[in-house]
C-alpha cells in the first residue's frame, strides 16, 4: 500500500521476482485493457482520465479472478489493492474462499511534494495521459481520504509494516525485506 508514486509497482515487481510469485497490479490490468481498447478498458479510461478510481465492482471481480489463477497458489503480492474499506471486506472474502491468509501488508510512505515530483517525471517519461497535474493531485487526495485509513485496520491485525519509500531502489527493497522478515519470519 502507499500513495501513487511511492514506488509500489517497482518494489512489487522486485519482490515478486525474488520470491518467485506474481505481482498483481490493478493499474497494470487497467492500462492493458485501455491499450487493448476493450470494453473494460474504455470504462476504466473514463474514470482514470478524470483522476478517479475504477469502480469497486470491476476491480474486485478482476482481483478475485486473478487470485484464483494457478500461479498465485503459492503466494502473490497485491500492488495498489485494496484501496478502500469495501475492498478490504471483499479481499477478506476472496481470501477466505481461497483458504488463504495475508502474511503482511507493506505501506510505502513518502512526502507529498516528493510524490508530486516523481509522478510529474513519470508522466513526462512515459507520456501517460492519466498523469496530468490535476489528476495526480486528485489521486493523492483520494488515497489520503480512502486508502491511508486502511493501514490502521491492518496494523490492528498485526499485519502492517511501514517502510520509507524514498531513496535508492535497492535500499528501499532492502528495507521492505527486513521489515517483512521481522514480521513474518
Amino acid at each position: 500500500m502507499g500513495p501513487q508514486g511511492a514506488g509500489k509497482g517497482t518494489q512489487a515487481a522486485r519482490l515478486a521476482e525474488q520470491l518467485s510469485i506474481p505481482a498483481i497490479s490493478t493499474g497494470d490490468i487497467f492500462r492493458a485493457n485501455i491499450k487493448g481498447g476493450t470494453e473494460l478498458g474504455r470504462l476504466a479510461q473514463e474514470y482514470t482520465a478524470k483522476g478517479e478510481l475504477v469502480p469497486d465492482s470491476v476491480t474486485n471481480a478482476m482481483v478475485r479472478d486473478r487470485l484464483a489463477q494457478d500461479d498465485a497458489a503459492q503466494g502473490f503480492i497485491l500492488d495498489g489493492y485494496p484501496r478502500n474499506a469495501a475492498q478490504v471486506v471483499e479481499l477478506d472474502a476472496i481470501l477466505a474462499d481461497l483458504g488463504v491468509a495475508l502474511d503482511g501488508v507493506v505501506e510505502l510512505t513518502a512526502d507529498r511534494d516528493e510524490l508530486l515530483a516523481r509522478l510529474a517525471k513519470r508522466a513526462e517519461i512515459e507520456g501517460r495521459e492519466d498523469d496530468t497535474e490535476e489528476a495526480i493531485a486528485r489521486r493523492l487526495d483520494i488515497y489520503a481520504e480512502q486508502t491511508a485509513p486502511l493501514t490502521s485496520a491492518y496494523d490492528e491485525r498485526g499485519l502492517l509494516v511501514r517502510v520509507d519509500g524514498i531513496g535508492d531502489i535497492d535500499e528501499v527493497t532492502g528495507r521492505i525485506v527486513s521489515a517483512l522478515t521481522a514480521l513474518v519470519g
